[in-house]
C-alpha cells in the first residue's frame, strides 16, 4: 500500500516535462524580438515591415505545421512525435545564428515555426492520456505556464548573453536546451497503461471517465472529418481571434516600450519579466478555477464557459493601457499584464475544451486545426501591424497605431466568447 502512496502522483512528473517543453518553446521563439532594436534592426536595416515578414514567415509556417501535425502525433504517438518535434525546432533555433540576411532570417524562422509547431498538440494530448477530466484544465495551465516561464528568462539572458558573447551565441545558447530535454523525455515518459511506475490506483483514477471517452482509441480519424462538427468550429473560432493578441505581445511588447517610453533591452527586461510572471499566476489560476467548479458541482460545460467568459472581461480593460501609461510607464505595463495573464487563463480553459468534446484518439488533430487557425489570425495581425506602425511612425505618430492595436486586443476575447456559446452551448461529446 505504501508503494501505491509513492507512485499515486506520477501523472504530475510527466506534466513537468511537459511544462519544460513548453518553456523551452517559447525561450526559443522570444529571442529574435529582444535582439531585434538593438542588433538585428541596425545591423540588417530593418523596417517594421522586415520585422513583421520574418514575423509572418515563423507564423506561416507554424501555420501549416499545424494543420499536420496534430494528425501526425496522433499516429505516430506522443512519445516519438514530441521528441520529433522538439529536436528539430531546437537545431532550426541554433540555425538563426548562421543567417547573414533579411532572407536567411525569414528561412530560419520558418523551419523553426514548422517544427514548434508541434509542442501543443502534443502537450494536449498528453494531458488527455494522463488526466482525467476534472483535472484537465488545471493540468494545462501548469504546463502552459511554462510559456510565461520562457517569456521571463529570455529577457533576462538574451540581452546579457548578447552583450558579453555576441547575437550569435544568445540563439545557440537558447536553442541547445532543447537538446537536454530530449535525454530525459526518453527516459521518464511512456503512455500510462504501459508506465512501470505508475500504480493501478492511479491508472483507475486517470481513466476514472473514460466511459464518456469514444471506445476503439486506435482507430484513425481523418482530419478532414473533424471539420463537420460545431465543436471543432468552436474552438477554431476561439484560437481565430484570441491567439493573434498573444503573438502581438509575444513580439511587439518589447518594441512597444522601447518606442513609447525610450526603454532599452535592458531597461525593458524587468517590466517584461513582470508582465509574463502575472502570465504564469494567471495561467494557473485559470486552470485551477474551472476545475474547482467542477468539484463543486458544477456541470463541465458551465465551468468552462463561466471561466472563459470572466477572463474575457478581464481583458477589456487593455484598451486602457496607453492612456494609463501616459501618468506613469508602469501602469501601462500592470494593465498590459492583466490582459496577458487573462489570456492565459483563457488559453488553459479554452484548449481542455478539446479533450471535454473530443475522444483522445482525435485530441491532437482538434488543437492543430486550431492552432492552424491561430497561427493564421497571428499572420494578419502581424501583417497589420507592421502596415499601420509603419503608416503611423511615418506620419510621426505611432502612438495611433498602438491604439488601435490595443482596441483589438481588447475586444477579441468577448467576440470569440459570443460564437464560441452559440457554436457549442453545452459543449455536447462528439461520437466519432
Amino acid at each position: 500500500m505504501k508503494k501505491e502512496k509513492g507512485y499515486r502522483s506520477y501523472r504530475w512528473v510527466i506534466l513537468s516535462l511537459v511544462f519544460f517543453a513548453t518553456t523551452i518553446n517559447y525561450l526559443d521563439r522570444q529571442v529574435i524580438s529582444l535582439l531585434k532594436d538593438d542588433y538585428l534592426e541596425p545591423l540588417f536595416n530593418w523596417s517594421e515591415s522586415d520585422y513583421a515578414n520574418i514575423v509572418i514567415a515563423f507564423q506561416l509556417a507554424y501555420a501549416i505545421g499545424m494543420l499536420g501535425v496534430g494528425w501526425v502525433i496522433d499516429r505516430i504517438g506522443t512519445k516519438i512525435g514530441y521528441a520529433l518535434s522538439l529536436a528539430l525546432w531546437s537545431i532550426s533555433a541554433i540555425g538563426h545564428a548562421f543567417a547573414r540576411s533579411t532572407i536567411g532570417f525569414i528561412f530560419a524562422r520558418a523551419i523553426l515555426g514548422i517544427s514548434e509547431s508541434g509542442n501543443f498538440p502534443a502537450a494536449i494530448k498528453t494531458v488527455a492520456e494522463w488526466f482525467p477530466k476534472k483535472e484537465r484544465a488545471l493540468a494545462t495551465g501548469l504546463f502552459n505556464s511554462g510559456a510565461n516561464i520562457g517569456a521571463i528568462i529570455a529577457p533576462l539572458t538574451v540581452p546579457l548573453i548578447a552583450l558579453y558573447f555576441g547575437w550569435q551565441w544568445a540563439f545557440i545558447i537558447t536553442g541547445s536546451i532543447g537538446l537536454f530535454w530530449l535525454f530525459f523525455w526518453f527516459i521518464i515518459y511512456e503512455s500510462p497503461d504501459k508506465h512501470k511506475k505508475v500504480s493501478r490506483a492511479e491508472l483507475e483514477y486517470i481513466n476514472s471517465d473514460i466511459e464518456n471517452d469514444n471506445k476503439s482509441e486506435n482507430e484513425k480519424v481523418k482530419w478532414i472529418t473533424l471539420l463537420k462538427y460545431k465543436q471543432t468550429w468552436s474552438f477554431i473560432v476561439g484560437k481565430f481571434l484570441t491567439d493573434p493578441v498573444w503573438w502581438f505581445y509575444l513580439f511587439w511588447l518589447p518594441s512597444f516600450l522601447n518606442k513609447q517610453y525610450g526603454m532599452t533591452k535592458t531597461e525593458v527586461a524587468l517590466p517584461i519579466a513582470i508582465v509574463y510572471t502575472m502570465t504564469t499566476f494567471g495561467s494557473i489560476f485559470g486552470g485551477w478555477l474551472s476545475g474547482r467548479l467542477i468539484t463543486s458541482g458544477w456541470q463541465i460545460y458551465k465551468a468552462r464557459k463561466i471561466s472563459l467568459l470572466i477572463f474575457a472581461l478581464c481583458v477589456v480593460p487593455v484598451i486602457l493601457a496607453q492612456e494609463l501609461g501616459k501618468y506613469n510607464p508602469w501602469f501601462a505595463v500592470l494593465i498590459v499584464g492583466l490582459a496577458a495573464s487573462s489570456h492565459q487563463a483563457w488559453s488553459a480553459n479554452l484548449f481542455t475544451t478539446v479533450s471535454d468534446m473530443f475522444p483522445k484518439k482525435a485530441v491532437a488533430s482538434v488543437t492543430g486545426i486550431g492552432g492552424m487557425t491561430g497561427a493564421i489570425g497571428g499572420i494578419l495581425i502581424s501583417f497589420c501591424t507592421g502596415l499601420i506602425l509603419d503608416y503611423y511612425k511615418s506620419i510621426g505618430n505611432i502612438d495611433i497605431g498602438y491604439y488601435i492595436m490595443f482596441i483589438f486586443c481588447g475586444l477579441a476575447y468577448i467576440l470569440a466568447w459570443i460564437i464560441f456559446t452559440i457554436l457549442s452551448p453545452k459543449m455536447e461529446v462528439v461520437k466519432i
